[in-house]
């Protein structure tokens, strides 16, 4: 069987102002996808920001998230970054999705 050559895309979302009761609401949904990628090997990274210097943030919540995953092509990409359950519960306001290079390490 022949390896398909993905490339990595990061996926730079911003969350709205007071989201964490739509966040907390929506994430096993949210995780789920994410899994799914992990399970083909296609997921590099993923995690949300916290909205303070902390990695328990609290009821201070987050301000976005970051994907870095493997896809067939920037459209694809874009596909999958707007199906993300976030969008359509309202958790995030905007989604950037761009190629992205590993360098190091």
């Amino acid at each position: 069987m022949q390896k398909v050559n993905f490339m990595l895309y990061m996926i730079y979302s911003t969350d709205v102002e007071n989201s964490l009761e739509k966040r907390l609401a929506t994430r096993p949904a949210h995780l789920e996808r994410l899994t799914s990628l992990k399970e083909q090997n296609r997921l590099f990274s993923a995690g949300p920001l916290p909205a303070i210097d902390s990695e328990e943030p609290g009821s201070a919540g987050f301000t976005g998230s970051l994907v870095i995953a493997e896809f067939d092509s920037l459209e694809d990409a874009q596909k999958w970054a707007e199906a993300d359950p976030y969008i359509a519960a309202g958790v995030y306001s905007h989604s950037v999705v761009k190629p992205y290079k590993k360098v190091l390490p």
